[in-house]
């Protein structure tokens, strides 16, 4: 992938990600700046989404571990674990809400 085009869907997913949780139903504050997005959860534990360019990667830190995503086959996929970018994301921030969070794409 050219770097631009690692930076366009870098962002515009950071960005996708930032919309699907403020419009889901936990109140979870969201922080952006830059190429990290920052959001913390009710009982103040936080989540970090950043972009890494050098690896043309997504990482993810959350309250429990940290997850390194790279783009395979149209999807954000981890290259540790296998898992989905955003079946990774509503499984941890349900885990950091302690309640159900489902985080997807806005249509």
């Amino acid at each position: 992938m050219q770097e631009h085009d690692y930076h366009e869907l870098a962002e515009a997913t950071i960005l996708a990600i930032e919309e699907a949780v403020e419009a889901c139903h936990v109140d979870i504050d969201t922080e952006s700046g830059g190429d990290i997005l920052e959001l913390t959860f009710p009982n103040n534990t936080k989540m970090v989404i950043n972009k890494q360019p050098p690896l043309q990667q997504l990482w993810v830190a959350t309250k429990f571990n940290g997850h390194h995503f790279e783009y395979r086959d149209g999807v954000w996929i981890d290259n540790r674990t296998g898992a989905e970018l955003w079946q990774l994301l509503s499984e941890a921030a349900s885990k950091q809400a302690e309640t159900d969070v489902t985080l997807a794409p806005l249509s």
